[in-house]
């Protein structure tokens, strides 16, 4: 594995998070490559900006023109309105601890095995079952947000999903195989756990579970609807559920999004490691479904794990990689899989209103070579909140026309040599268009029916010539310019052998750091023209292929592998790293970079996660001077016997009867001391 884990992660959490995805295949096949050349057209960037509608100059001039001037200190830092800090110096991987920046502290809100619902038994991995995690906060949570749910700001509600488990750490020997699965499918899914404080801008708490009415566990065996185009196609038939009209559970929730009616977006990413499949078909091959038992074995505990032909269940690995929305207000609504936003291995989705106020959804699919997509609402939002409004406005990622990207860059394919050196007009940018997939619910893909698109909508974005981009992450829209931000975690297969070399908006061969790509839509959001360039191309700041927006590369911390972003309410994006270790030795970690005036692309790293663990979730309320972060698989190395992180509780060899002595991920608050 040490040749394939350079640059992301270790070769456990390869394992079990995504099943070896690089020691496979690389699913996308297909010689669609479209990226063009198309400097001898003389498309400058100043003229592809000059394509875009009135409305968008204005709201860009509009949001330039309101910042203040950079005030300089004598060394030349702007001072920033808003949430100051000390930036940390980089943290060796190997510390076991949680760093942040002199003044400051930080507490777990909840950690794995914390009580979620009322009558949840006393933590006791040494004496867990599947119905005790049902009832407490499960493992390795992912995204997370916190929403005040009264005008005093007293009282919330932290929602986060659980993306997958690490049964070596978890589980003592004496728990049978057969335990350990049935408390693993307990441990994925959602928590939904009611919030309290003394007043706002104070640290929050958990409330007692006995008066949390909204407190809420979903797992892999709570009933989901499907809606949109593809509910009850054929496709999604399985001898458990011959309507395909619901599925049962959530399997691998990665990144996701609160949308503007206050429900939350999750994206069911690796699904394919928890199915036993033929692997032949082009389908399946297009998805890494393999022959080979899977990562968990859960199909020795639930016959619809076993996807093999004559099971009956061939189709069950079609009820995976969608996005869910689940109403974290409701705890007893029917969360629910979108099939109009198409299924692919989502890290999440995002979404922003356009000015005609259709509900507009960014998503990115987290696989080498493969690629961006947004999806746009046929119906528009309503404002409110009475019952009514917000059940209408539930309704908006039913029905839409699904888009995927292809890029163009506007220098000579001589320049991007592969090596991250910036051509000659000093900037990797250039212009894209959004080809539709769908078409308000019909599709738009010449031989492939609505349900195929849909479904296997892998393979229609390939027909359409997308551009392949090396792991679209998080894709976020800035609530202050309507930018998006394109999160490119790494692909160190870029410009191997019989693999797509550099291509302007992924420019380095064995690109290990990943970069950032920030989309200007040239009109409001629903518009299919967008111009693009890279606001960050990560690594060492010492390097050559590295770059900063133009910032000064000495000044700025080393940052690589960005994965799960967030904005500030000042229009600063906050990038979380996942990788970090296995590419430059260092802990992931979280870090500010602003987006506009003098501090453009200077990355300062606020705080870095314990040992082997990953940053998720990020969520700043720079208004309560309150940073939060999901700290995911901390001492994913470790045994039972030999754990490698004692995080959150550092409680070691000396715990008492009944204490537990490895790490447990945990919800994070960070807060001045």
């Amino acid at each position: 594995m040490a040749d394939h884990v350079v640059g992301k992660r270790s070769p456990v959490t390869c394992q079990l998070k995504c099943a070896n995805a690089c020691l496979a295949p690389v699913p996308n096949t297909s010689d669609n490559s479209t990226f063009r050349d198309i400097a001898g057209a003389a498309l400058t960037r100043r003229s592809i900006l000059g394509l875009a509608g009135a409305g968008a100059i204005t709201v860009a001039t509009a949001v330039a023109a309101g910042s203040p001037a950079a005030a300089a200190t004598p060394t030349g830092r702007r001072m920033r309105p808003g949430m100051s800090f000390r930036p940390i110096d980089p943290v060796a991987k190997t510390v076991d601890s949680l760093s942040v920046p002199d003044g400051w502290r930080w507490d777990p809100i909840i950690r794995w095995g914390d009580p979620v619902l009322a009558g949840a038994p006393k933590f006791d991995p040494s004496n867990q079952s599947a119905a005790a995690q049902a009832m407490q906060f499960g493992y390795n949570n992912d995204y997370t947000d916190i929403i005040t749910t009264d005008r005093r700001g007293r009282e919330g509600l932290l929602v986060c999903n659980h993306e997958y488990v690490n049964p070596a750490i978890m589980y003592p020997p004496t728990l049978s195989d057969a335990e350990q699965r049935e408390i693993s499918l307990a441990a994925h899914g959602f928590s939904v756990v009611e919030l309290e404080r003394p007043r706002a801008g104070k640290p929050w708490r958990t409330k007692d579970v006995r008066k949390a009415r909204r407190n809420r566990r979903i797992t892999g065996q709570t009933p989901f609807d499907f809606d949109g185009p593809a509910a009850g196609s054929a496709l999604l038939r399985t001898k458990g559920d011959p309507t395909g009209e619901r599925a049962l559970g959530t399997l691998g929730n990665c990144s996701g999004g609160t949308t503007p009616w206050g429900t939350v977006l999750s994206g069911e990413e690796n699904f394919n490691g928890y199915f036993r499949a033929d692997g032949t078909s082009a389908e399946e091959k297009r998805y890494g479904l393999a022959s080979a038992p899977s990562s968990y074995g859960f199909e020795t505990i639930d016959p619809r794990f076993d996807a093999r032909s004559g099971t009956g269940y061939e189709n069950e690995p079609n009820r995976f990689g969608w996005i869910v929305e689940i109403d974290p207000h409701d705890p007893h609504s029917t969360p629910v899989k979108h099939t109009a936003l198409g299924r692919l291995k989502h890290e999440g989705a995002n979404v922003i209103l356009s000015r005609s106020g259709k509900a507009v959804t960014y998503m990115g699919d987290d696989e080498r070579f493969d690629y961006l997509y947004k999806f746009v609402s046929s119906g528009t939002y309503r404002p409110g909140d009475d019952r009514r409004t917000r059940e209408h406005n539930k309704t908006l990622l039913s029905q839409g026309s699904l888009y995927v990207a292809r890029f163009s860059g506007n220098s000579p394919a001589g320049e991007i040599d592969g090596t991250g050196k910036l051509p000659a007009d000093g900037q990797f940018d250039g212009s894209g268009e959004w080809v539709a997939l769908t078409n308000d619910g019909r599709s738009a893909v010449p031989g492939m029916s609505i349900e195929e698109v849909l479904v296997h909508t892998r393979l229609a974005a390939d027909t359409v010539g997308a551009t392949k981009m090396d792991r679209c992450e998080d894709v976020q829209p800035s609530p202050q310019t309507g930018k998006v931000y394109v999160v490119c975690t790494n692909n160190t297969d870029r410009g191997k052998t019989g693999k797509e070399g550099p291509t302007e908006p992924n420019p380095r061969n064995a690109n290990k750091h990943g970069h950032i790509v920030e989309l200007t839509e040239l009109g409001d959001q629903s518009s299919t023209r967008f111009a693009w360039s890279l606001v960050l191309v990560a690594g060492d700041p010492a390097a050559a292929d590295t770059y900063f927006a133009g910032y000064p590369k000495d000044r700025v911390s080393p940052i690589s592998c960005p994965d799960n972003v967030a904005f500030d309410s000042k229009g600063d994006l906050w990038i979380a790293t996942d990788g970090m270790p296995s590419a430059i030795g260092l802990a992931d970690g979280l870090f500010r970079m602003p987006l506009s005036g003098a501090e453009r692309g200077h990355v300062e790293q606020f705080l870095a996660v314990p040992q082997d663990a990953e940053t998720c979730g990020p969520v700043v309320h720079d208004a309560d001077g309150l940073v939060f972060v999901a700290v995911q698989h901390p001492g994913e190395e470790g045994t039972w016997a030999q754990q490698r992180s004692y995080f959150p509780d550092y409680v070691s060899g000396r715990a008492g009867k009944g204490e537990w002595k490895g790490p447990r991920p945990s919800i994070v608050q960070v807060y001045r001391s």
